[in-house]
């Protein structure tokens, strides 16, 4: 494993995590008439905790593309989830909670199952699948998933909407990281022509603009503990798939790999649960502020 995409790709999950928390204390102050609705990123645009949280959003996704660049989406996504542990840094010390037994386990499960799926998996660069059918079987699934969730978290609103628009907004990301990863490919190919001549890149700034409408309207309707841990779980493995699917990251195949690597993700899930529903993290909405409307226009 390269020093430097290890080294990138944990400076962007910094990035992020402290991002996301930054957005979240802002987006709860949003109005929720708002809701799903482009109009909220111009309110949010007011608010300077948020732009400096969108700041360290776009530095991280930046970082990880850099990332992605010189590494496998299979190696990369893994370590990006671990922006739950600088969220939960950040938000421990806005709460001043201890750790306990659960932020410790969430913290051991998240770490040992990143590392085990990484050592177990070994993953490494193959050819990329050139038949166009693949790409958008696998890019179409994870597109219409995300529909679905998004379809059924506009009828739930305030019960179980975040944290299905969080599950949307992740294979939206996982899906962008994917096409980030063809889209450097371009660039290294061809130079700039090359790379514009290409769908690619339109995809991955759509994918960030609905996957940030998503997020943050995940954010305003609820604590950061219900929406963030589905986010951080659903990328990677949308990522991981598109990887293997049609990127060509090869992991190991045994059986003995398969099993570390199918446990090391099941940690990686668990750990991401605990953490994201420990007391530090931010309680979320504030119904009660003065001006903030809580009936749709």
């Amino acid at each position: 494993m390269s020093v430097l995409v290890l080294t990138l790709a944990v400076c962007a999950a910094c990035c992020l995590g402290l991002g996301f928390v930054l957005q979240q204390n802002a987006a709860r102050q949003a109005p929720l008439s708002d809701f799903l609705s482009p109009r909220l990123l111009l309110d949010l645009m007011r608010m300077p905790r948020w732009l400096g949280g969108i700041g360290l959003m776009v530095a991280g996704m930046v970082l990880g593309a850099i990332a992605l660049s010189q590494g496998e989406v299979s190696l990369v996504e893994p370590l990006l989830a671990t922006n739950l542990l600088f969220a939960l840094a950040l938000s421990r010390r806005q709460t001043k909670q201890p750790l306990g037994r659960q932020g410790w386990a969430g913290l051991a499960l998240l770490a040992g199952g990143v590392t085990a799926f990484i050592v177990a998996g070994e993953p490494r660069g193959g050819t990329a699948v050139t038949n166009p059918w693949r790409h958008w079987l696998i890019i179409g699934t994870m597109l219409g998933l995300a529909l679905l969730l998004t379809t059924y978290a506009k009828r739930s609103r305030l019960s179980a909407g975040p944290v299905l628009l969080a599950l949307a907004a992740g294979l939206l990301y996982g899906v962008q990281d994917a096409l980030t990863r063809v889209s450097g490919e371009r660039f290294s190919a061809g130079g700039l022509p090359h790379l514009l001549t290409g769908w690619q890149p339109y995809a991955v700034v759509l994918l960030g603009l609905t996957g940030l409408v998503l997020v943050q309207s995940a954010f305003e309707t609820a604590p950061l503990r219900m929406s963030l841990p589905a986010l951080t779980a659903a990328q990677p493995l949308a990522g991981i798939v598109c990887g293997v699917g049609f990127l060509g990251d090869r992991l190991r195949t045994d059986t003995g790999a398969l099993a570390w690597e199918a446990a090391g993700l099941a940690a990686v899930v668990v750990g991401i649960i605990l953490l994201g529903l420990h007391p530090a993290m931010p309680s979320g909405t504030t119904p009660s502020r003065p001006g903030r409307d809580l009936q749709p226009r």
